[in-house]
């Protein structure tokens, strides 16, 4: 589950977001897209594609939701409180600031950007979540 602590990741972010997709598919399986589009806020196409093996931009609050959906884990909002949490005790592990995360970081977020991101004053897509957990946790020691 993408809001849980790591100490470990993939070679790459995109092979981070691949086990992650996989697991929001594992949620999927089993109920109807209709069911899952009434219970969350997530479009039906974009759940259709992650049905499909397809990676659909999905914002980091949208992937909680799925998330959510399954046995024993927490609502979406707390999904995302956790899951930022863990990033921020990550740069404290890694011994990093944004700046630091921003030079690591393979996509085009200034420090201030990513500061706000991570404090959940701006928006962040799970993308963002992926690349800015893989910068982090690739850097600790």
């Amino acid at each position: 589950m993408f809001h849980e602590q790591r100490t470990s990741v993939p070679d790459s972010p995109d092979d981070l977001r691949a086990e992650y997709e996989t697991d929001l598919r594992s949620v999927l399986e089993g109920r109807e897209i209709a069911a899952v589009v009434e219970a969350s806020d997530v479009d039906r196409e974009d759940l259709e594609a992650l049905s499909a093996t397809k990676s659909p931009d999905l914002s980091l609050e949208e992937a909680a939701e799925i998330q959510a959906l399954a046995d024993g884990t927490p609502d979406p909002e707390t999904i995302v409180e956790i899951a930022c949490e863990h990033l921020l005790l990550g740069m404290t592990t890694a011994v990093l600031d944004v700046d630091a995360v921003e030079s690591e970081l393979d996509l085009d977020l200034d420090a201030k950007e990513i500061q706000q991101k991570i404090e959940r004053r701006a928006p962040m897509s799970f993308e963002e979540y992926v690349h800015l957990q893989y910068a982090i946790v690739d850097a600790m020691p």
